[in-house]
């Protein structure tokens, strides 16, 4: 079945940027114009492809469908460079999963080695941004499955080293005698979200299995070195970021030599892996500058 660019360009932008006006903005048409081409394509693939809201959303076919106009415009963007084309049609865009701590220490300096791509990140925990994968909503993720999702190809990155920090006034009030199992569980943590296991997976290696302290919610990597520096719980923060911190005295570390490694790896479309190439290779390139290597 082929499409109407300009249709797909109508979906994939309306689901960009939320609305028929922004996406009409963008295109250089008119509002009516954009609602045109969106029925005409619904009413083509017999199915709803946009929810109308505020902002509007994608149902599960819609969210495909642009998928597959992004793919269409790297797999054209690949084509015009092999054949040495001039004139393109400007920059393509890409939909990626990454968790939000690889995006906060390492990732924006994969991003910056890369021209002419125009980054759609969905950010999301490394334990579960292979199921971005398997619904078909990204082109690529960094995972912390080394298993490839079935028609993926799989890289191996290297770790994440996390420590657990806190600030001394912290670890003075909550920890006098050190950090036992019995002040684990009353001492307040931070959490990124209700998919972050990373503090009770380091209070289970390193204190004692099952213990559920009190937490804050912080959904921003920014937030916990801030928090723990205030006082407000002890977290899990990527080593790279807060090795100032702990050298400076404003962070310690709860258990020294406890750093928790999270393997990551890269995981990218087959079908889409030579028109990601530049992409995969900047990501390696980074990921063996900033992660540790075995």
């Amino acid at each position: 079945m082929q499409m109407d660019p300009s249709q797909l360009a109508a979906l994939s932008a309306v689901l960009r940027l939320g609305s028929f006006e922004a996406a009409a903005h963008s295109l250089r048409v008119t509002p009516s114009a954009i609602s045109q081409r969106i029925k005409a394509l619904e009413d083509r693939i017999g199915a709803a492809l946009v929810l109308r809201g505020a902002p509007c959303t994608g149902t599960a076919a819609g969210l495909r469908l642009a998928k597959h106009a992004e793919d269409i415009g790297l797999l054209e963007a690949q084509l015009a460079r092999e054949l040495a084309l001039e004139g393109g049609s400007g920059p393509v865009r890409l939909r990626i999963a990454v968790n939000a701590d690889s995006l906060a220490s390492w990732f924006i300096h994969a991003m910056a080695e890369v021209e002419g791509v125009l980054f759609d990140l969905v950010v999301d925990d490394q334990d579960h941004s292979a199921e971005w994968l398997k619904r078909g909503e990204v082109s690529a993720a960094v995972t912390a499955s080394a298993r490839p999702v079935t028609g993926f190809d799989a890289y191996p990155l290297g770790a994440l080293d996390y420590a657990a920090t806190a600030s001394p006034a912290f670890m003075a009030r909550w920890f006098p005698d050190g950090v036992t199992a019995e002040a684990a569980a009353r001492a307040p943590c931070m959490i990124f979200n209700a998919k972050d296991q990373l503090q009770r997976l380091w209070l289970d290696r390193n204190v004692a299995p099952g213990l559920a302290p009190p937490a804050h919610f912080l959904p921003s990597t920014q937030a916990f070195i801030d928090a723990a520096a205030a006082g407000l719980g002890w977290g899990m923060n990527p080593l790279a970021m807060v090795e100032e911190d702990i050298r400076s005295g404003r962070l310690v570390p709860l258990i020294a030599g406890t750093a928790l490694a999270v393997p990551l790896t890269w995981q990218v479309s087959r079908v889409m892996a030579p028109a990601l190439a530049e992409v995969t290779l900047a990501v390696q390139k980074s990921a063996k500058q900033y992660l540790t290597q075995d």
